[in-house]
């Protein structure tokens, strides 16, 4: 059985315990690391659902990501203080502020690692080496880094871009980390079981499998088989605040952009609110805005409710590593979450303006990674052909400090360009494809 006192480790790598400061604990310095991080500012220009349009309400990668950590804060305090009532001895160490910062630090975090234009830019830069020309790429890898490559995991982005050293060096806490990875497994795993929740996905490349295994053991995980382990209890709640804000935060930005109508949105919600929709007092309010923003605000404070009371139901069995199923899809609001999901595909995630922005992921990103991994291949050459030397000159100083320093790795050389392609945001992708096409 995992414990929580060795699940809430300050430990950091490659450095001893860092004792809390007066003013913050080790969690909250993580979460401070994270919102001054270069990563997590670019969040701002990257695409949520909905183009970056005039409508200044759309959510960004980073006001979801800001909201998430709100909701990730109220479910890990709730949790924490029924959890110091059960294990009193951790009363010496931790307050339920230790859990709900622990869980708002690791939901900052979730996001970092996905690329421009939506989830479509994950399938772009997988595509290219699937259907583009970088599938002739494959001879060079080994089957552990081409399942890395052929299948672009924004979590396993995500983990590597908190623990490289040119990003300020975050070194975050055992803890942080542990509760950030949802899917603590790597890409090519033979015996994955998809009936598990933590292995439909997986949550680290080749490159960092070293540094989750030290992790693992210091936060002393229970095993799932050859290079994967039970998530950290408190991924649950980040994966829960994620699900809540997605399926409730998306229907509104659908609202507001006319793509859902409002007498469907206040129906789905009121699913959620059951007994506390009062439809008189939804009336009484002058604006779509606010009747919308109150219903959402009602919907959200239910789903916490209801997934704290999952999580604390099941506690034991998640410290034993048998339950391994999203609180959201254990709880009594399943089947409101359901139709909401099944509005947002057919009005939202297919609306044109959103198909749009997926049909440019895939044609810009592919083209982006042709170009810099050409670029990648003259400086280690030191081939001077013109054009790829001055595409290569676009390249930022630490990206080809770190291809020059492995001169003979293709694989680190090929996640370094993957890391620079897939940090961008997507106005600064869309102007640099122009830019190196000549448009």
């Amino acid at each position: 059985m995992m414990t929580w006192p060795q699940l809430l480790s300050a430990q950091r790598r490659q450095s001893k315990p860092v004792s809390a400061e007066q003013s913050r604990s080790a969690f909250e310095q993580d979460f401070d690391r994270i919102i001054f991080s270069h990563p997590f500012r670019r969040l701002q220009d990257k695409t949520q659902v909905h183009p970056l349009p005039e409508h200044d309400f759309v959510h960004t990668r980073l006001t979801h990501s800001l909201e998430v950590s709100s909701v990730g804060r109220s479910l890990g305090r709730r949790v924490g203080e029924v959890l110091l009532q059960r294990h009193p001895t951790l009363q010496a160490q931790f307050t339920s502020h230790d859990f709900g910062t622990l869980v708002a630090t690791a939901s900052l975090a979730h996001d970092l690692g996905n690329p421009p234009f939506g989830h479509s830019g994950e399938d772009g830069l997988s595509d290219y080496f699937i259907h583009g020309e970088g599938k002739n790429l494959k001879p060079h890898f080994s089957e552990q880094q081409w399942e890395d490559l052929t299948r672009f995991e924004g979590n396993a982005q995500g983990f590597r871009i908190l623990n490289k050293p040119q990003y300020q060096g975050l070194k975050l806490t055992y803890a942080t980390l542990g509760a950030f990875t949802k899917y603590p497994c790597p890409a090519w795993f033979p015996a994955r079981d998809k009936s598990r929740k933590s292995q439909k996905k997986f949550g680290f490349f080749q490159t960092e499998l070293p540094l989750f295994e030290e992790i693992a053991r210091g936060l002393e995980l229970l095993p799932h088989g050859p290079q994967a382990w039970a998530r950290h209890p408190l991924a649950f709640l980040v994966e829960a605040a994620d699900d809540i804000c997605y399926n409730i935060i998306d229907l509104e930005d659908g609202c507001r952009l006319g793509l859902v109508s409002l007498a469907d949105t206040i129906e789905l919600l009121a699913a959620i609110l059951t007994e506390d929709f009062k439809p008189e007092k939804v009336d009484r309010i002058a604006t779509t805005d606010e009747k919308i923003g109150v219903l959402r605000a009602l919907a959200i404070g239910k789903l916490i409710d209801d997934a704290v009371g999952v999580f604390l139901a099941h506690e034991t069995d998640i410290l034993n590593g048998v339950f391994d199923e999203a609180l959201t899809d254990k709880g009594a609001y399943r089947q409101p979450l359901k139709q909401i999901i099944d509005v947002s595909v057919e009005k939202m995630y297919r609306a044109r303006h959103v198909v749009e922005i997926e049909t440019a992921g895939f044609e810009i990103l592919p083209g982006l990674l042709h170009e810099f991994l050409k670029a990648a291949e003259h400086l280690i050459a030191k081939n001077h052909a013109r054009r790829y030397a001055n595409v290569g000159r676009l390249l930022p100083e630490d990206t080809r400090l770190a291809i020059l320093n492995e001169p003979d790795n293709r694989y680190a050389h090929v996640r370094e360009i993957i890391d620079f392609v897939s940090g961008l945001t997507d106005r600064n992708a869309v102007a640099l494809f122009r830019k190196i096409r000549g448009l």
